[in-house]
């Protein structure tokens, strides 16, 4: 179905991103929906000082600033390339007007939203568990692609351990 996403009228504009350049920034209104052809990206926010990143997306993805977009209201969330990313990217009025045209469209962006939801319920109990190790496994078996598209910096942020755990759990 993304294929066909990509191939309807929408118009879709391909955009190049160079490494750490961002998509998006905190505090802007996201109104566009992004499919990453190439490369990948780090959805994260900033918690005083330092980055909490929340979401991966890698060639294949489809990536939104969720709250903004479904809102029009401004989000915390940056969306950031970590290698060199390309894009396509279509805007919010384009991709509703694709959506509303035919029932086959709208049950393809309920499928986007309830998976979204799937890996946010995962991703709050990965979060619970205070083990390094089994949150280390539970990402590891639910995305093993992740950890050859994103640099372990990345990883371990996100799984809320140190570089150094993160190390010692990959070679156990």
């Amino acid at each position: 179905m993304v294929e066909k996403l990509l191939q309807s009228g929408i118009h879709w504009e391909k955009k190049a991103f160079r490494r750490n350049e961002f998509l998006k920034i905190s505090g802007s209104t996201d109104t566009s929906i992004y499919f990453i052809e190439k490369g990948s990206v780090r959805i994260f926010m900033m918690d005083e000082d330092e980055e909490r990143i929340i979401r991966f997306g890698y060639t294949g993805n489809i990536i939104v600033s969720l709250d903004s977009f479904l809102s029009g209201k401004p989000s915390e969330l940056y969306i950031q390339a970590i290698k060199k990313t390309t894009v396509k990217v279509a805007s919010k009025k384009d991709f509703y007007a694709f959506i509303q045209s035919n029932e086959e469209h709208m049950k393809f962006w309920m499928n986007v939203l309830e998976d979204l939801v799937l890996q946010q319920l995962e991703r709050e109990k990965d979060l619970l568990i205070n083990a390094p190790g089994e949150r280390f496994e539970r990402v590891l078996k639910r995305s093993p692609k992740l950890f050859q598209e994103v640099p372990n910096k990345y990883i371990a942020n996100y799984l809320r351990m140190s570089p150094e755990t993160l190390s010692r759990l990959k070679k156990s």
